[in-house]
């Protein structure tokens, strides 16, 4: 089964446990920076993000006392999907299932 053309998973404990940081070109460019080639223009929807500071940027809802990444969607542990998830970040790309920090957050 599909949620919006991404594949169904039943975890996501990650995007409901850790921060997520990326650099921030991985995010799309700002409207009034959108001609110059070094700002940005990345893939991950800017609204969906907060700046940290001039290199990093982090998905919203994930630095919080108890993270859930607004692109979440579904119930953890039944059905979620990822609503950018061709446009996630490399930290989300990057972070594998039943490796050690995964079995910690499913564990919690």
């Amino acid at each position: 089964m599909r949620i919006g053309g991404r594949p169904r998973l039943r975890c996501g404990t990650c995007c409901a446990a850790f921060r997520v940081s990326f650099y921030w070109a991985e995010a799309e460019a700002e409207a009034e920076a959108e001609a110059e080639a070094d700002d940005g223009g990345g893939p991950v929807p800017l609204h969906l993000t907060d700046k940290i500071n001039d290199f990093r940027r982090r998905m919203r809802g994930t630095w919080s006392d108890t993270p859930r990444c607004v692109a979440l969607q579904g119930e953890v542990g039944r059905e979620v999907g990822c609503a950018i998830y061709p446009q996630r970040s490399s930290t989300c790309r990057e972070f594998e299932a039943y490796t050690e920090a995964c079995n910690r957050a499913r564990a919690k």
